[in-house]
């Protein structure tokens, strides 16, 4: 009886010596956790990089498509002899071989608190284009590019968001105005 009892102590100790996790085990289950959760907090990193990159994107195209609207709002009509594209807002207005160059900066319109805005400048570009055929007409074409910085890392980059457009002159007839 005492021999019986013996070899079935020893029967349950090898049954959980066969059930429990060595080191290796133990220590692979660890570095597989580990690497999925620095996986996972890169992945969430570079996507939170990626959409606060397209969110100063999109603020810069915005900022672009505005300059281009307020160039394509001013008057242009040959009639009138009248082209008030030069009365845009835009600093260091320069005029040389028909193309006419300005810049302005501003900040662009971002969701941020306190001091921590950002810096963008237009670069605008108004060029003269005559187009020849059966009657002469003269185009202007508007280009506008706005350059932005984005902090990636320890690395300030520059962006370029570029934009351009035909405009006709508006040539009413001035006793229709």
């Amino acid at each position: 009886m005492i021999m019986h009892v013996r070899d079935s102590i020893g029967a349950n100790l090898r049954r959980r010596t066969l059930r429990a996790f060595n080191l290796i085990e133990v220590t692979m289950a660890i570095m597989i956790v580990a690497t999925l959760l620095g996986g996972m907090t890169v992945a969430y990193t570079q996507a939170t990089r990626r959409a606060q990159w397209t969110g100063y994107q999109l603020a810069a195209q915005g900022l672009a498509v505005q300059s281009l609207e307020q160039a394509r709002a001013a008057v242009w009509d040959q009639s009138l002899r009248k082209n008030e594209i030069t009365n845009l807002n835009l600093a260091n207005w320069s005029y040389s071989g028909g193309v006419m160059t300005g810049y302005s900066w501003t900040n662009l319109d971002l969701p941020v608190n306190g001091t921590n805005f950002v810096r963008a400048t237009n670069f605008v570009t108004v060029s003269m284009l005559s187009l020849s055929g059966n009657t002469n007409v003269q185009v202007q074409i508007i280009k506008v590019q706005t350059v932005w910085p984005f902090l990636w890392g320890s690395v300030s980059r520059f962006y370029t968001n570029a934009i351009s457009t035909y405009c006709a002159p508006d040539n009413r007839d001035p006793s229709s105005l």
